[in-house]
């Protein structure tokens, strides 16, 4: 890497950190909503594109689903902290639908859009370098991790529904596969060297950075900014999004199960559409989405239990009505349908496709629950019912795709082969 490129990089990576610094600094003085709301958006943009850099160059020296983990790790430090939080209430005035609302939306916002939003975007840069319509991301066999940690995780919702309840149990249990997950990750050797030419220029500059102590530093620094970023804007973020909410009449149900889950999961977004300019990082940018969900599925889950437990002062189980079964119903099937797309180790056309469009339906329906009203006809159907209907395409969906491309079904070759590829 010429000096020239070094230093201009160097200058991009220093700029960014100075503007994530001072715009974290700002929102917290008493600053119009507004302000702050664009502030904090343009932290979280800078902060995801450093670590996001820090990635690409972090994977050449630990594997890069480990990488990936950890970055998006620190990028669901506000949804963390906003779990956190609504749990802690729950167990003080014992109002736990906010809990499942928000735990749910941001289950279903990751698969059921972000990954569509993967695919449209890397079809677009395809299609912009003449190179016609994307058929396929192609996942490579190591990844398989990261999906079967998915489609383990998930099926425990399965017994979090039968007992109709959220306990320290579940906390044990998804909490150790979380732990687990990550050993696993661990052992995966890291990425070729003679890679590190295709990076672009600030993680290539990270990348071969010398000596390696100083390159650790450089890769750690960004890392631990990018969390004490995610960390200082979540909360100005959330009561700035909030008060712009109310403003606009989007009631509190719908703010937790929707718009705050979209906000605190922006940073994933950023890093996924900075990656899916190219086909290469396309993969990358899936895995950094499922990588997210893995994280809800085990670390934020096996969260919300334990500071329910903690507030209410007792070893207490949240309790789950019909609807939040539902709800925790679809958040699930939506997952099982990502994973029979990806037990091809493929993520097509057809897949972004049904997609986006099951979790659209999910919003057409007329009931208690405060959503967007589409038309004065509408859906005449219940949101419990509503949801039954989708949860159900979804296996159905599921189903169809594990049957139409059972040939192609490498799940259990990869997963060995991953295995046998371990550092011992």
């Amino acid at each position: 890497m010429q000096v020239e490129q070094r230093r201009r990089a160097g200058a991009l990576i220093l700029g960014l950190v100075l503007l994530t610094a001072a715009s974290s600094a700002a929102v917290r003085f008493h600053i119009p909503s507004a302000l702050a709301a664009a502030l904090c958006f343009l932290a979280v943009i800078a902060a995801a594109l450093l670590i996001s850099w820090g990635a690409e160059a972090a994977q050449f020296f630990v594997s890069q689903g480990l990488a990936v983990a950890v970055i998006a790790l620190l990028q669901v430090v506000p949804e963390f902290m906003v779990e956190a939080v609504i749990a802690w209430q729950a167990g003080k005035d014992g109002r736990v639908d906010l809990v499942f609302a928000n735990a749910t939306g941001s289950n279903r916002l990751l698969t059921g859009f972000g990954w569509p939003l993967v695919f449209l975007v890397t079809d677009i840069y395809h299609r912009k370098k003449g190179r016609g319509p994307l058929r396929a991301i192609e996942l490579r066999p190591e990844h398989v991790v990261e999906v079967a940690a998915l489609l383990l995780a998930s099926c425990w919702y399965l017994v979090i529904l039968a007992k109709r309840s959220l306990g320290l149990v579940d906390s044990a249990v998804l909490g150790g596969g979380f732990f687990l997950y990550l050993f696993v990750l661990h052992r995966l050797p890291a990425e070729e060297e003679e890679e590190i030419d295709e990076l672009i220029a600030p993680a290539r500059m990270l990348a071969t950075t010398q000596p390696p102590r100083r390159r650790s530093a450089f890769i750690l620094g960004l890392f631990a900014l990018g969390g004490v970023v995610m960390w200082a804007v979540a909360g100005p973020f959330l009561d700035a999004m909030k008060d712009v909410a109310l403003a606009i009449g989007v009631s509190q149900f719908a703010f937790v199960q929707w718009v705050a889950p979209f906000l605190t999961e922006f940073p994933e977004k950023v890093t996924a559409v900075y990656w899916s300019r190219t086909v290469k990082l396309a993969p990358m940018a899936l895995l950094n989405l499922i990588s997210s969900t893995v994280n809800q599925y085990t670390a934020l889950v096996a969260m919300v239990p334990v500071a329910f437990a903690l507030s209410a002062g007792g070893a207490l189980s949240l309790p789950m009505d019909d609807l939040h079964r539902v709800e925790l119903f679809l958040s699930f099937a939506t997952t099982l349908y990502g994973v029979a797309c990806l037990a091809k180790l493929r993520f097509t056309r057809g897949n972004a496709n049904v997609m986006i469009a099951l979790f659209l339906l999910q919003f057409f329906y007329q009931g208690p629950i405060d959503v967007p009203e589409y038309g004065s006809g509408g859906f005449h159907l219940s949101a419990v019912r509503s949801h039954v209907f989708v949860a159900w395409a979804y296996i159905a969906f599921a189903a169809a795709e594990l049957v139409l491309h059972r040939r192609e079904i490498r799940l259990f070759a990869a997963l060995r082969q991953t295995l046998g590829r371990l550092r011992r």
